[in-house]
């Protein structure tokens, strides 16, 4: 559909009928702006407002679509490329609307899991719970985008999203271990003694050392078969 040339004939057939911009917009329910909007080819009314505003007007949905008077000897020819142009532009509306959400989803995920790690402390099992939580919703939000793709690269392209996030949220914590000197968040197990712990992660082990003293200190290790019983030694 031609926003450009459906917009002037808007314009044209209201003039046509002596009303003004406020007066259409009044009885279609809808605001000024929107009205000139149309009128300038920068948006489209809404498809649930062409038929009040054909009869308004008194045009012809397939009139309005074509953006000029349809002459019935090119009446049919034109109801066709209407509905083809109709259905296309439809169509773009759902891809934009589904762009939208997920762009707020996406951030609204990312600010969900970055605030949660930086409002929580690192022991709290609600940093990482949030965290989670965000990187959950974000991955609703990418679902939004991946729908035009069949299912199997959708499927790909989803689960590597979450892979990647996931990733990223490790990076962040293990960067806060070595520069901020706090615990892991997202440790699988989680070992005390009278003057240490030991936090088992997916990828790599932190031994915290004299804890709760002036000379506390956290030390990473490689990820591997520790001693439950004896976790002092790490610390020596």
């Amino acid at each position: 559909m031609n926003q450009e040339k459906i917009g002037k004939f808007i314009l044209e057939c209201r003039k046509a009928k002596n009303l003004t911009q406020s007066e259409l917009a009044e009885k279609l329910g809808v605001s000024d702006k929107s009205v000139s909007n149309w009128e300038n080819g920068r948006n489209m009314p809404d498809l649930s407002l062409f038929k009040p505003l054909c009869e308004i007007l008194d045009i012809s949905i397939n009139d309005l679509v074509s953006g000029e008077k349809v002459t019935k000897d090119k009446y049919q020819e034109k109801l066709e490329e209407n509905i083809i142009s109709t259905i296309d532009y439809t169509n773009k509306k759902v891809i934009e609307k589904n762009n939208i959400i997920g762009i707020i989803l996406v951030t609204f995920g990312i600010l969900i899991a970055v605030s949660a790690m930086c409002i929580f402390k690192s022991e709290s099992s609600f940093g990482s719970i949030y965290s989670i939580f965000g990187g959950l919703v974000s991955l609703i939000g990418i679902t939004r985008f991946t729908k035009k793709f069949s299912y199997t690269k959708r499927l790909i392209l989803n689960v590597t999203y979450f892979i990647l996030f996931t990733i990223m949220l490790f990076v962040i914590d293990y960067i806060s271990v070595i520069n901020i000197k706090q615990a892991p968040r997202f440790a699988i197990y989680k070992i005390s003694s009278e003057s240490s712990i030991y936090y088992d992660t997916p990828f790599y082990d932190v031994i915290r050392c004299n804890k709760d003293t002036k000379n506390e200190y956290y030390k990473i290790l490689k990820n591997n078969n520790y001693d439950s019983q004896n976790i002092e030694k790490y610390c020596k």
